[in-house]
């Protein structure tokens, strides 16, 4: 595993090693959307990755899609995410955290009665979503306006505002998994017309944007992005996926960004193709991938050159300990899905380290 333990320089940080911990929903803030002591903890076990990237945080009050998931648009967010960063680092951790507006994938019943809001009028169909009345189809969104987008802007640039203040390395914006700014990016959603509809060059211009935004705050070395241009994962689909991924990757090396995060393949496995290879081509940045990912594989695919770094998700669900793990070639951890995003501590900070 040689190539895996090298450092890799991101921006103006040295990753110890090339084995990233994914951004991980878990639902463990409380119901103001404040991070707890107990995600602290988690994240404090997992300080060993040669960077952390938080799970998908709120940018803006109003937009929730899982309950209990955390934001970062108050001060008490502030203080809760600041106790969790400062445990990272007490143990020699890098931290980001990830920016994200969770658009038609919110419901009424998580927010108040609000409809949520999308690119167009087309609501999610191949899933149902969890709410305080039980598991729930989702509602057709409301399309917003072109005069609402500058608000949009406006809460990325602010929650990368207060991720400086909550003590962070650095910031990832979501532009995957079918959330607000996906929505806006994949023509299988974006039907809409003028200025950010139509053409590639207008259905990312609200991503645009929102780097140029989040850029202004942080410096781009200090962003990172994560695409998933051939993921189905709620409802989601384009009808040229690898062309919309060629463009984003030569229109994003004027950004000087941290790194692209790509999510490889489709997660529910619908969707075909190979954007690894034509995006590598193409973008001269750090490249990082993600979808169930071996540690071997990993090692042969930062040997061979074809990405930088891997980030690990659902192993590093049950193993805190994954970089000691791969190190020595010890057996992994299962992870039990049924306490994913239950609270509590249970499946979440209780998950042996390799000595016990």
């Amino acid at each position: 595993m040689h190539h895996l333990f090298q450092p890799l320089q991101i921006g103006p940080l040295t990753l110890p090693n090339r084995i990233l911990m994914a951004p991980l929903t878990r639902c463990r803030a409380d119901s103001a959307h404040v991070p707890t002591e107990l995600m602290a903890e988690q994240y404090a076990q997992r300080a060993s990755a040669g960077l952390i990237i938080a799970e998908a945080t709120m940018v803006m009050e109003g937009h929730c899609a899982f309950q209990t998931e955390p934001g970062l648009y108050n001060q008490a967010q502030i203080d809760g995410w600041r106790r969790v960063t400062r445990a990272v680092h007490d143990r020699g951790g890098r931290i980001f955290v990830q920016l994200w507006h969770g658009g038609r994938a919110c419901h009424p019943l998580l927010n108040h009665g609000a409809q949520p809001v999308s690119a167009s009028p087309i609501a999610i169909t191949n899933d149902l979503t969890h709410t305080p009345e039980g598991k729930q189809n989702y509602v057709v969104p409301r399309e917003l306006g072109d005069d609402e987008l500058p608000a949009i802007v406006e809460g990325f640039r602010q929650a990368a505002v207060n991720a400086q203040a909550a003590g962070f390395d650095g910031i990832e914006i979501h532009g995957a998994n079918g959330y607000l700014l996906d929505q806006f990016l994949r023509d299988g959603c974006n039907h809409r017309t003028g200025p950010y509809g139509g053409s590639i060059d207008n259905r990312a211009r609200l991503l645009l944007e929102v780097l140029q935004a989040v850029c202004s705050v942080w410096g781009g070395e200090r962003v990172g992005l994560r695409l998933s241009p051939i993921s189905s994962f709620n409802s989601m689909g384009d009808s040229d996926p690898i062309g919309l991924a060629i463009w984003l990757a030569k229109r994003l090396n004027e950004c000087n960004l941290a790194y692209l995060h790509l999510i490889r393949g489709d997660v529910l496995g619908e969707l075909k193709g190979d954007v690894l290879t034509p995006v590598r081509e193409q973008y001269r940045g750090v490249l990082i991938a993600n979808l169930r990912y071996t540690p071997e594989e990993a090692e042969t695919a930062i040997a061979q050159r074809q990405i930088d770094a891997v980030a690990f998700g659902t192993s590093y669900i049950a193993n805190p300990d994954l970089v000691e793990r791969i190190r020595k070639g010890a057996p992994l951890n299962s992870p039990n899905p049924s306490t994913f995003y239950r609270p509590g501590p249970e499946g979440y900070i209780d998950y042996p380290f390799l000595a016990a």
